[in-house]
């Protein structure tokens, strides 16, 4: 049965920090929080990956870890995102098999979501919605026809993803979303709980959902890092 949760967070050089930026996402109770760390050796992205798993563990807020199955599996993470080009499910899965273990994959349009039905990921991305400078390579837009398309049919667990922020949300949702993904709309503010709080108002605003738990006004990640001390976490960007 597909989820509806809302928000689905992306780190990537966030200008507070990876662990400030986890901690105001674990206050907030962002239920996906994905690590993406492109271009950098992998022992530095384990590092990391075991601070966010301290910061996350116990918590309401689902760690995973972009595209790496063996960063993520060292990790203890809660899931691996894939895309297109990286290592099929079916493979992931082979080299972790640990009962519980997410798997998501991208999509970038109709014919990809339909593809994806057959190996059951956890979840999909669906976009870029919009362009992105996130990706060196960029896809193509899927933009709100095909997207509604998909979120209109697809028994999978969609998110939208790909240029959304506060500014372009309320249409994202209104075109049949009812998870969305960000980047830059949370990770290049310098305070990140509050970013969490106008785009989780928005989707409450336009799904009629009342029951988030919500983070509060004090919530900013300034309390010591439960990490502190370990391999890695002291690399803020």
């Amino acid at each position: 049965m597909a989820e509806t949760f809302g928000l689905y967070l992306i780190l990537t050089d966030p200008v507070v920090g990876y662990e400030r930026c986890t901690e105001a996402a674990v206050e907030c109770g962002v239920r996906y929080l994905q690590l993406r760390m492109k271009d950098l050796p992998a022992d530095e992205v384990l590092a990391m990956a075991r601070c966010i798993r301290t910061l996350t563990e116990g918590s309401d807020t689902l760690f995973i870890v972009n595209d790496d199955v063996r960063v993520a599996r060292e990790a203890d993470a809660d899931g691996v995102h894939l895309g297109q080009e990286d290592m099929p499910i079916a493979e992931a899965r082979r080299l972790w098999p640990e009962p519980g273990k997410l798997f998501g994959l991208s999509t970038h349009g109709v014919d990809q979501e339909m593809a994806a039905r057959a190996v059951t990921p956890d979840y999909i991305g669906v976009g870029p919605i919009f362009p992105t400078p996130t990706k060196a390579r960029p896809d193509p837009t899927v933009g709100f026809e095909k997207m509604e398309r998909i979120m209109g049919s697809t028994p999978l667990t969609a998110v939208a993803i790909g240029g959304i922020d506060a500014g372009n949300l309320s249409e994202v949702l209104a075109h049949g979303a009812a998870n969305f993904a960000v980047v830059r709309a949370v990770n290049q503010r310098h305070d990140p709980a509050e970013a969490i709080r106008e785009l989780q108002a928005i989707w409450r605003a336009s799904t009629g959902t009342a029951s988030w738990r919500g983070c509060s006004q004090t919530a900013s990640g300034r309390r010591p890092h439960a990490c502190q001390g370990r391999p890695g976490c002291a690399r803020s960007r």
